[in-house]
């Protein structure tokens, strides 16, 4: 029996727009304090996405810290507050079962970060230089 593994489908439109309700609902949580824990208070996160598992019964929600740092005493915090997190998830967003939530650090601000300073590193910004001298060179001819 052949069992190659087969590509992950795209999330549906549903998953989306529930998951867009998610993280709104957890957001407004954050933002106007319904959740207290001291941690959170000292160092604000931002939810940036959720990511549904098929059946909706798993949210996968990406945080960063807002000024970056301490994302490890963020997530400690976040996972403290699961419970209280999922009730306003309840409350907010109408579904047949409420998601279970896994909270991960985003590190997408970092990455980026890191190859914009990669950029403007002078040896790139020679190459790159001469790259487009050269495609200048040859639209000419």
């Amino acid at each position: 029996m052949n069992m190659a593994k087969q590509p992950a489908k795209a999330p549906s439109q549903r998953q989306l727009r529930v998951a867009e309700e998610i993280r709104h609902a957890l957001s407004r949580a954050l933002e106007r304090g319904d959740i207290y824990d001291p941690d959170l208070l000292r160092r604000p996160v931002t939810i940036t996405k959720v990511d549904l598992s098929p059946d909706m019964r798993n949210a996968m929600v990406s945080f960063t810290p807002l000024g970056g740092g301490e994302a490890a005493t963020a997530l400690a915090a976040l996972h403290r507050q699961k419970g209280q997190l999922r009730l306003q998830v309840a409350q907010s967003v109408h579904t047949k079962f409420v998601p279970q939530l896994r909270f991960v650090e985003d590190k997408s601000f970092d990455v980026a970060d890191h190859i914009g300073a990669l950029l403007r590193d002078p040896h790139v910004a020679r190459d790159l230089k001469a790259d487009t001298s050269d495609d200048q060179d040859k639209e000419d001819d």
